[in-house]
């Protein structure tokens, strides 16, 4: 009963939580330069050069600067303006982006969605993958050669941004230079070619254009959580009940696998959230380097040409997933140790 109403209370949270998240982030788009209104006197500036002068350029009277403002909702109050971006244009979703006039925001967020979901997914599946077992051999052979190299690897990776060493691969093995192995692509999701494929063919074209990034989203990322195994698991291993299991003739292995890694996995499942939102953030920097059409790209596209509507869809939506996944952690720890209990 209490996991239950700790559930509950822990979703109903969700809604203050989203308003208080989204409005402060609307408010702020309010009041950055270089907005719809500022672009479109900009083009109107622009259409009116005929070559007869700056003065008669920026002749935009106020008249004009106050339709403007009133055409993009800029003359009503901000709450009043959040509540229809939220209400009634569905969290900007169900409105027209400025970057692309002819698409709604969420057909924008459709076509880059798969492109995420595929870069995300695989780069979380890989880094849990890596991850899990080599903190678990870290610390069975704790201050050994093994561990000492592999914290080496470990913490080089880790030093490494993501998005240098995504050029460092690229310029090594993507044919960009005189020196450089064509072996991967450089850029893009997929061949030009790729519609005339087979089902197989699609599938070793994707992989071949995502191994690259997808390396580079699990070495900026596997170095913390590797620790974070061993250091769990080196805790488990030195607790009473794994000393009773030797005790009583048990192996290391069995103590290991069938009692020590279960409670070890618990500092884990923090990660496990983000798999709700992994295919909306993206890696912003990785796919700008690799040219990838995915969420992050069109995130940085928004902000960068102040599409407060698109920019403010993808946050709404990755604030929902985000606050999803914390509940789906801390529903990660009872499936865990069936022994945690959430009292507040």
């Amino acid at each position: 009963m209490d996991r239950l109403s700790y559930f509950i209370r822990r979703i109903l949270l969700i809604i203050p939580t989203f308003i208080g998240i989204t409005f402060v982030c609307f408010a702020i788009c309010q009041f950055v330069p270089g907005g719809p209104v500022e672009q479109t006197l900009i083009r109107m500036r622009g259409m009116g050069d005929t070559g007869r002068g700056a003065s008669d350029r920026a002749a935009i009277g106020p008249e004009q600067r106050k339709a403007i403002e009133a055409h993009f909702g800029f003359d009503k109050p901000i709450p009043q303006r959040y509540w229809k971006w939220l209400w009634t244009d569905r969290m900007g979703l169900a409105v027209d982006s400025y970057l692309y006039p002819n698409k709604k925001v969420w057909q924008l967020i459709v076509e880059r969605f798969p492109v995420s979901l595929i870069f995300g997914l695989s780069g979380l599946f890989l880094t849990y993958l890596i991850c899990i077992p080599l903190g678990i051999a870290k610390a069975l052979r704790h201050g050994s050669a093994f561990d000492l190299v592999s914290s080496l690897v470990v913490f080089t990776g880790y030093a490494i941004p993501a998005f240098a060493f995504g050029m460092l691969l690229k310029s090594l093995f993507s044919g960009t230079t005189d020196f450089a192995l064509d072996w991967f692509p450089a850029a893009g999701f997929h061949s030009i070619h790729f519609d005339g494929l087979s089902f197989w063919g699609k599938t070793k074209d994707i992989a071949r254009h995502m191994f690259l990034p997808v390396l580079c989203y699990t070495i900026g990322n596997f170095a913390v959580l590797t620790l974070l195994m061993k250091n769990s698991m080196m805790e488990q291993v030195s607790q009473d009940y794994v000393r009773t299991v030797l005790a009583k003739g048990g192996s290391l292995r069995r103590a290991i696998w069938r009692h020590a890694l279960r409670n070890a996995l618990v500092p884990i499942a923090t990660g496990i959230g983000g798999v709700l939102t992994v295919m909306f953030a993206g890696a912003v920097l990785i796919e700008k380097v690799f040219e990838i059409p995915g969420m992050g790209r069109l995130s940085l596209e928004a902000i960068v040409s102040r599409d407060y509507m698109l920019f403010m869809g993808i946050l709404g939506l990755t604030s929902i997933l985000g606050l999803l996944g914390r509940i789906l952690s801390d529903f990660c720890y009872v499936l865990i140790d069936p022994r945690i209990h959430f009292r507040s």
